[in-house]
């Protein structure tokens, strides 16, 4: 049986963790056997929908004290799933979730890890997965030969089904360990698009001058229902805050569009955004290296460009 575990903020499931669902369940076909999902903590949505990416059961441990992340306790939980579930497959998505509990999920199951899966295994000869590796610049093939296995999946990798039946719900009673760390407080960004769950992101850097002229960043992003993100010596000039900063040394982010404005486009900042779908780099230098990594280009001045783009995504929408 294959088991993912559901990732989830504020109530609702993660994006990635739709997509992890899509690929359990297909793998779990693949292999001949079935998909089921863990979810623990609170959620305010109707578990059972996962059933819509193709998982036939839902165990559900709702206990609010698994809502802050404490990967010790997460990973005893879940270690007690899977013994109790008899999973042989466990799927994460790649996020710092994944990050943070999955090594730990291995060592403790003594279980094959394969983190940043880009593709279902290739099981035709034993159980190969693929992955990303130096950053995404490159791939590996990795086979795991332990009987429990681990795959934590890229997220934007993989599509999300929408085609199933309802899953059943199935309360999971677990034995929740005393988390040894105490969350006295939490501060949250509002009102804004989460950069690592983002379908298009529209990104600036220091071609933009100064932080007076950032509206023409939120400016399109509004437009776009995007998230924005900045270069590193954007943050590091305080223009911006430190997490919108995306790169090597920030956040690694994959969304379906990438708009880069007045980024020269340095290798550590590409390590983080090469996973896009779709980027497009506007600068007046035609030299600039990102322009070898776009899939479009615009040569000129953002401060012309970039306008013209925001009024005519308004007009294609009828926003006044």
């Amino acid at each position: 049986m294959v088991l993912v575990i559901i990732d989830h903020a504020d109530g609702k499931i993660k994006k990635s963790s739709l997509e992890a669902a899509t690929y359990a369940a297909e793998l779990a076909a693949q292999t001949g056997t079935t998909a089921e999902a863990l979810i623990a903590g609170t959620i305010s949505e109707d578990a059972s929908l996962l059933g819509l990416q193709g998982i036939k059961k839902v165990h559900t441990l709702f206990d609010a004290s698994l809502n802050n992340l404490d990967a010790q306790v997460h990973t005893a939980v879940i270690s007690e799933a899977v013994e109790k579930t008899g999973a042989t497959i466990v799927v994460f998505s790649n996020n710092s979730y994944g990050k943070s509990v999955a090594p730990r999920l291995s060592a403790k199951l003594k279980a094959g890890l394969v983190a940043g899966a880009t593709a279902l295994p290739d099981t035709s000869n034993g159980f190969v997965v693929r992955k990303s590796v130096f950053s995404g610049k490159a791939f590996a093939n990795v086979g795991i030969l332990s009987a429990k296995k681990i795959i934590s999946l890229n997220p934007n990798a993989f599509h999300i089904a929408d085609g199933g039946q309802k899953a059943e719900l199935v309360p999971f009673a677990a034995s929740v360990p005393q988390p040894k760390v105490t969350v006295t407080g939490t501060e949250k960004v509002t009102g804004e698009v989460s950069l690592s769950e983002a379908e298009i992101v529209v990104s600036g850097g220091r071609g933009l001058k100064g932080p007076e002229n950032w509206y023409l960043v939120t400016d399109l992003a509004h437009v776009l229902g995007a998230a924005t993100a900045c270069s590193r010596p954007v943050a590091d000039s305080d223009w911006r805050p430190h997490h919108e900063h995306v790169g090597q040394t920030g956040l690694a982010i994959a969304p379906n569009l990438y708009i880069a404005i007045g980024i020269s486009g340095a290798i550590q900042h590409l390590a983080g955004v090469n996973r896009s779908k779709t980027i497009v780099v506007i600068n007046k230098d035609p030299e600039a290296p990102f322009f070898k990594a776009a899939d479009y280009g615009i040569v000129g001045d953002a401060f012309e460009v970039v306008p013209k783009i925001t009024e005519a995504v308004k007009k294609l929408k009828g926003i006044s």
